[in-house]
């Protein structure tokens, strides 16, 4: 799942090790074509997942809507006061998205997959990552 994207992912979820993980841009917005940025990831556990794919389906319901031409951008759920869910999740996964002290550091190596249609599915964006450790 995709939390920010800014000329590539910048923070989400990924499965690193057959297990899920959070990941977050180092460098933030500073330089997302840079072949060997580095990436916060830390655990996430099964709850948190489950709260994430919800919020995803979410967004992944109104991105269909917006690319058909039926929802306008002021509408996005992520603007708040939109969708109570949305809110009610941004809340409560606010802090779980927080990097812990502890957190590895890897860097990704994006591919990406051959689909028609929009890059947001509720399985996830149309992008993978082979991570190695920084």
């Amino acid at each position: 799942m995709e939390n920010d994207w800014y000329d590539g992912p910048r923070s989400g979820l990924a499965s690193i090790g057959g297990l899920p993980h959070y990941f977050e841009s180092v460098d933030g917005y500073a330089n997302p074509e840079a072949e060997d940025e580095e990436f916060l990831v830390w655990p996430a556990e099964q709850l948190t997942l489950d709260l994430e794919r919800e919020q995803w389906g979410i967004f992944c319901a109104w991105i269909a809507c917006y690319e058909a031409g039926e929802a306008a951008p002021d509408t996005h759920p992520g603007g708040g006061g939109i969708s109570e869910r949305y809110d009610e999740l941004q809340e409560l996964l606010a802090p779980r998205r927080q990097a812990p002290a502890d957190a590895s550091r890897f860097v990704p190596e994006w591919g990406h997959y051959d689909r028609s249609g929009s890059r947001y599915l509720p399985e996830g964006p149309a992008y993978m990552a082979r991570w190695r450790p920084a």
